[in-house]
């Protein structure tokens, strides 16, 4: 009895000391510290873009590495992430490395709830403050609609089929109201369930590379549109 009090204790001690180093990094700004640090300066006709976002931003990387080879194109993805974790990592991730323009795809996952619940307007509000942080450090934004999902395998039953649709409303209106270009990804790739079909997501959540092929044109002709803004 006394051996298994010791192991619990024991036990209990060594969490203590480990957890708190693992909450400490919550927003994940270990992730791309380091190659942040080698990233050289833009050059002064360099038209770099960052993109900013989750699982779905990082997964356009590798799956379709191509589209990004030969670009001045920087992905800081991170899966799972929601947009407070992306608000405390903006400085670091986007403004340190002096784009030119940032593309911001974030949303899903608050609606998941992965880091806890979020109502439509805190998503919309952490958005805003990237968007005006970006805009005042002379950052091009482009705002980017939450991608279709009928619901979310990992947690089912949060109706994202129907938030999905009325936070990208608010963020259109927000981008059109404040000059910010929007990027209406959704309206291309949903299906008429408010859902992405199969053949853009096997877990019609993440794209695959057909579906991918779909957002890169768009993403392109936007970021062309942007730069020729004064």
């Amino acid at each position: 009895m006394k051996t298994t009090i010791r192991l619990a204790a024991y036990f209990a001690f060594s969490l203590f000391f480990t957890l708190p180093s693992v909450a400490q990094d919550w927003p994940g700004l270990q992730q791309f510290k380091e190659e942040n640090k080698k990233l050289a300066p833009p050059t002064e006709n360099e038209n770099r873009v960052v993109f900013m976002g989750n699982s779905i931003t990082i997964g356009w990387l590798n799956t379709r590495p191509e589209f990004f080879e030969g670009k001045p194109y920087i992905n800081r993805g991170i899966s799972g992430q929601t947009t407070p974790q992306m608000l405390i990592r903006f400085r670091q991730d986007v403004l340190d490395l002096q784009p030119k323009v940032v593309v911001i795809l974030a949303g899903t996952n608050d609606i998941a709830g992965n880091t806890g619940p979020s109502s439509l307007e805190m998503i919309v509000d952490n958005i805003k403050s990237m968007a005006q942080l970006a805009q005042a450090n002379g950052i091009k934004v482009i705002i980017s609609s939450v991608l279709p999902a009928y619901d979310y395998p990992w947690r089912p039953g949060l109706k994202p089929n129907e938030k999905i649709p009325a936070l990208n409303t608010l963020l259109k209106e927000y981008a059109v109201n404040n000059g910010f270009l929007y990027l209406d990804y959704f309206s291309a790739m949903a299906d008429e369930r408010n859902g992405l079909p199969k053949k853009y997501a096997k877990d019609e959540v993440h794209p695959t590379a057909e579906g991918y092929s779909v957002m890169e044109p768009m993403v392109e002709e936007t970021i062309h549109k942007v730069l020729k803004l004064n």
